[in-house]
């Protein structure tokens, strides 16, 4: 599958290998103004075909989706789709808001309300955030010091899993 977004970026979906370990994946999916509808629904196209390529029936893999233009929008947390057919239409009903670009607060949402444990992450399974978005961040400053501040959370679990 071949989806294309604003005439630039071409993303190819075709197999992934199968994960045997535990996985918690967290999208963080841009739906502000300069996404625009059209896009939005190919990103949400993209999103469906992507999970169903996962894990997810098993419990090996659990994915959550954090929406965000001027605010964090839509939240599915890591516990609330066990299957994939679940979570895809999940995916398929999000609402496109528009708004601005709000990057840091979703990140710092991530950081501070999705890679906890009463939203599902499990502290034996590695994180992969995955932000979907044009780039265009309202505050770059903020986004790049929130980016900083999340990847510093993961990369201490991970340090204090491997002491274990």
């Amino acid at each position: 599958m071949c989806l294309k977004l604003h005439s630039k970026i071409v993303v190819v979906v075709s197999s992934l290998p199968n994960l045997d370990c535990s996985t918690d994946i967290i999208f963080v999916v841009d739906e502000s103004g300069s996404i625009g509808y059209a896009n939005f629904s190919i990103v949400k196209l993209f999103l469906r075909h992507l999970v169903g390529r996962l894990d997810i029936d098993s419990g090996n893999t659990r994915v959550g989706v954090v929406t965000f233009s001027s605010n964090v929008g839509t939240v599915i947390i890591l516990t609330d789709h066990s299957t994939v057919l679940s979570l895809q239409s999940a995916i398929w009903s999000l609402g496109y808001r528009g708004g601005s670009t709000n990057t840091a607060a979703a990140l710092a949402y991530v950081r501070t309300t999705m890679l906890t444990s009463a939203a599902g992450d499990r502290i034996n399974a590695p994180n992969i955030i995955v932000v979907v978005t044009d780039g265009k961040s309202d505050d770059i400053n903020a986004t790049v010091v929130s980016r900083s501040q999340a990847v510093a959370r993961i990369a201490d679990r991970t340090a204090s899993q491997q002491t274990k």
